[in-house]
């Protein structure tokens, strides 16, 4: 499918709304409404045709049961109608899986758990959770839903909401599984064939709508994008990344997604909220600082902006919302010239681990890839997160972070890469072959003994790796790997053990035996341009963040990369990336300083902005560079070119988010240069 290119500013505008509230947009104002909107510098905006409760909010003809039975008007048309005038997008939300009139009439086709019960909210608890088996009649219902949409209303797009794998055993399911010769009894069977199921759908779905509407965005929200959706990708016309930092996502998630996402192909989007929390959160409102981080993190991360929003049962628009919003979108409107068509300039790539979590297990980000994310974002290292799908050529170094398996096809890839003059870095059990029995390439320059004997050891920083720490032991809590080095392969740092492993007969003080000063096994190797850590070095720091770690893995990325695509003095709470605009002819950095913090005891969040001063920068340019600017505010900066192509300058005052555009010099002979990644 042709990608299609996103509106920078959108909104996601939620309306799943009870039987039981009277006057259903009986306040709503067509012209207030896209005025707001408006005003607030919104160019495409979500809006409902069927809620989770299951109501529809236009007059259906073929389902006119199902219109909200409070609702006496068209409140879909009217809401196409007056934003169409204004020239914003209006793509079109159904939901799928969450529908709680087909839950209540049609029980048959919900999806069962393998006890036997329906899976989701319980009768007597509040919510619409119970999930809709997409491979039993109601796709039937759906379809038909669908069409008529599409006949009604110019639909701009269509936003499938919660389209989710489920381990189903419904007979539904279980028919279908014994049909091709599975065991429905099994659960991972179930698992994988719940995959399968949603894979299927979302093809004959999207092949579904082309027979109706050819231009059409099709999107299917899950709540995370990841490599699951890398063979079924074809179906979406562009991707949105539903990513609430303070309702259950978290401030990296998005960051993370995203360098996987955007290799993908399609257009991308984030998507975060206005709200406090999370979805449905009425009357509740945003730090304006902490909207501003999460969409300006969107821009510099090659995504357009999605804020999500609730409009209210009666239907009259919050312009209170609305300020915040347009305080964020008229400063979005301001950055898009440098961001459209940008393309990230980057040198170092993450395996992630969630390529090889099994069907039932993508619940969460894997520990490794978070550790990953957190130390190089800290360190303001440029990076993509890929698969072993990826192309691995465009980059210098790659990351296999603790939980890699490495079967004959990725090895020989690997080995590739190494002998085409890459670098690797790689960590615990990342390298072991599928049966975790020995590294499956001579290249990582380490041979597998078995699991490391004590836990906790402790890593004995060296003068070649981890010179600026204290030459002690540091303790590393997670068990690691005993390894051999291999002929050819040097110990950058070895282990200390403890007295003894902490048991019921055996233990000192509170926590754990300290080191008892012996040296054990290799921590650290190298062996011409790979390093390995023999402990979950990742794992670790996203677990509770030693510092030590983070030094010794920065170590050893310089040691490996001795150009990164950007330095700077500043802390660890800058986050940077850098852009390439090849038909602009130049390159774009990207600077943000806003800390995020635990202040209540469930969620992070922004609410001061700490400006920077003198921030010295430092960004590899390739080539010449004839001018260097802040924009949008176009104020020139002095800068110097290094011997070493780099570019560098100061910017006397970072004050949350700045964008410098280092213009390229004409390159020789030719009209249109283009940049290398």
């Amino acid at each position: 499918m042709t990608a299609h290119s996103l509106r920078f500013r959108q909104i996601h505008l939620d309306f799943h709304t009870s039987q039981h509230i009277a006057g259903i947009g009986s306040r709503f104002d067509p012209d207030q409404f896209a005025d707001t909107l408006a005003k607030a510098a919104v160019n495409s905006i979500t809006c409902f045709a069927r809620c989770h409760h299951g109501y529809i909010y236009y007059p259906s003809r073929i389902n006119p049961e199902r219109v909200h039975p409070r609702l006496k008007r068209n409140l879909l048309g009217e809401q196409i109608e007056a934003c169409h005038k204004r020239d914003i997008r209006v793509p079109i939300y159904i939901t799928v899986q969450w529908d709680q009139v087909s839950a209540e009439q049609h029980p048959e086709w919900c999806t069962i758990a393998a006890d036997g019960k329906v899976e989701g909210t319980p009768p007597f608890q509040p919510g619409f959770y119970r999930s809709m088996a997409v491979n039993s009649p109601y796709l039937d219902f759906l379809k038909a839903h669908v069409k008529e949409v599409l006949e009604t209303f110019d639909a701009d797009g269509l936003f499938f909401d919660i389209v989710n794998p489920h381990s189903d055993a419904s007979v539904w399911s279980r028919t279908q599984m014994i049909a091709a010769g599975l065991d429905p009894s099994d659960d991972a069977v179930r698992a994988a064939f719940g995959v399968k199921v949603i894979h299927d759908f979302k093809a004959d779905m999207t092949r579904f709508i082309r027979k109706l509407n050819k231009r059409c965005t099709i999107f299917y929200n899950s709540g995370h994008i990841g490599p699951r959706h890398r063979s079924i990708v074809d179906a979406y016309s562009h991707l949105e990344l539903e990513s609430l930092p303070s309702g259950g996502w978290g401030y990296l998630h998005f960051p993370l997604t995203m360098r996987y996402a955007r290799n993908l192909g399609p257009d991308c989007m984030g998507m975060t909220g206005k709200f406090h929390t999370t979805w449905g959160d009425f009357h509740s409102f945003k730090n304006q600082p902490a909207l501003e981080y999460e969409c300006f993190t969107m821009l510099a991360l090659n995504g357009k902006c999605s804020v999500g929003d609730q409009l209210p049962p009666d239907g009259k628009i919050c312009p209170v919302t609305y300020d915040l919003i347009g305080s964020v979108y008229r400063q979005v409107a301001a950055k898009e010239p440098w961001c459209e068509n940008a393309t990230p300039v980057t040198d170092i790539a993450v395996l992630t681990p969630e390529e090889f979590l099994t069907a039932a297990d993508h619940s969460r980000l894997p520990a490794p890839s978070m550790g990953a994310t957190r130390i190089l974002q800290e360190a303001g290292q440029q990076f993509d997160i890929i698969d072993s799908q990826s192309d691995f050529s465009t980059y210098q170094l790659l990351i296999l972070p603790d939980t890699i398996p490495v079967d004959a096809k990725l090895a020989s890839k690997l080995d590739k890469f190494i002998k085409s003059g890459g670098a690797m870095l790689l960590s615990h059990r990342a390298g072991l072959d599928p049966a975790g029995s020995q590294f499956a390439s001579k290249s990582f320059g380490v041979q597998y003994v078995g699991p490391a004997p004590f836990s906790p050891d402790f890593i004995v920083p060296t003068q070649q790796i981890g010179s600026s720490l204290p030459r002690t032991g540091h303790v590393m809590y997670q068990q690691g790997t005993q390894v051999g080095a291999m002929k050819g392969a040097t110990v950058l740092a070895g282990v200390q053990t403890p007295y003894f492993n902490r048991t019921w007969e055996h233990f000192c003080s509170h926590n754990h035996t300290p080191s008892s000063g012996k040296t054990g096994y290799p921590a650290v190797v190298r062996k011409d341009r790979v390093i390995y850590f023999a402990h979950p070095i990742f794992s670790q720091y996203a677990d509770n963040l030693p510092r030590w770690c983070k030094t010794l893995v920065l170590d050893a990325i310089a040691q490996l990369l001795a150009e990164p695509v950007i330095r700077t003095d500043g802390p660890s709470t800058l986050l940077t990336a850098v852009n390439d605009q090849p038909a602009k002819n130049r390159r774009v950095v990207h600077l943000l300083h806003y800390i995020p913090e635990r202040r209540g005891q469930k969620f992070d969040t922004i609410e001061d902005v700490i400006p920077l001063h003198h921030l010295a920068v430092s960004v590899r340019a390739d080539r010449a560079v004839k001018s260097v600017k802040t924009v949008p505010q176009d104020r020139a900066i002095d800068f110097t070119m290094t011997d070493t192509g780099r570019v560098e300058f100061t910017l006397d005052r970072l004050d949350g988010h700045q964008m410098i555009e280092l213009a390229f010099a004409p390159a020789p002979g030719s009209k249109t240069p283009h940049p290398r990644k």
